[in-house]
């Protein structure tokens, strides 16, 4: 199987303009976010698909492969449809978060390795053990509900499941929580169809995207990982991971 790893950014960013342009440690965030995804040894190919010219202006200065897109799309997944239609050679797609500049190329074997391995499996994603009660209460982290076969049943920024026979104060003790890591593959049909759905009812409760495609009966089947993400979503985060200089090399 033939896999096109594609990092969708966009300059417009409500609570952090230009973050992937962002300094972290001497690189431009982007820069890091693509040097850690090639340590990657499933993907045949990765690409940064945007609509702004200056994260272009600097993909091609620092020789990192780039796709101008539609500057409509509603999501980066839509941005990598665009992009994948164009690519009739790869049967997969796998999308990675611009924001992410310590990713772990791992996760991108695991979500690769799952899609490979399973045959009715639409797309792919990653699931992580929730170790605190400040991430269980916390809307900010979704959290994911599968079953036997490892395919979600649902995600939700509330704890799931509520657990009727124990004081919230037990849950974690009670029952095991998952974290959802918002990392995809998809068959690249697959991509395509999705990205053609209307938004759905769920997914506009929650605000999570996922919910579109499981409430389309699409397969999503969900791997483990031991692995959490450092995510960069505001310029108060970026200062946290910078006064932290352990992660950065």
């Amino acid at each position: 199987m033939q896999i096109l790893g594609i990092i969708p950014t966009r300059y417009a960013s409500s609570r952090f303009p230009g973050k992937a342009l962002a300094d972290v440690g001497g690189k431009p965030m982007l820069q890091r976010v693509y040097e850690q995804t090639k340590l990657s040894s499933f993907l045949s190919h990765l690409i940064v698909a945007t609509d702004d010219e200056r994260i272009a202006e600097m993909c091609i200065k620092l020789d990192i492969p780039v796709e101008m897109t539609s500057d409509y799309h509603r999501s980066g997944t839509d941005r990598c449809a665009e992009v994948a239609s164009k690519y009739p050679e790869y049967d997969a797609i796998i999308s990675i978060h611009c924001d992410e500049p310590f990713i772990m190329s791992n996760q991108i074997d695991i979500l690769a390795k799952t899609l490979l391995q399973n045959s009715n499996a639409d797309i792919a994603t990653l699931a992580k053990f929730i170790e605190s009660r400040e991430e269980l209460d916390d809307p900010e982290v979704v959290k994911i509900v599968f079953g036997y076969n490892q395919e979600a049943i649902y995600m939700s920024r509330h704890p799931i499941p509520y657990f009727v026979h124990a004081s919230k104060e037990e849950w974690l003790l009670r029952h095991q929580y998952y974290k959802h890591i918002g990392l995809y593959a998809f068959k690249k049909e697959t991509l395509l169809e999705i990205a053609a759905l209307n938004v759905s009812y769920l997914e506009t409760a929650e605000n999570v995207e996922a919910l579109r495609w499981i409430e389309n009966d699409y397969n999503v089947k969900v791997s483990l990982t031991d692995y959490d993400s450092i995510e960069i979503n505001t310029p108060k985060d970026l200062e946290e991971l910078l006064n932290n200089r352990s992660h950065l090399s």
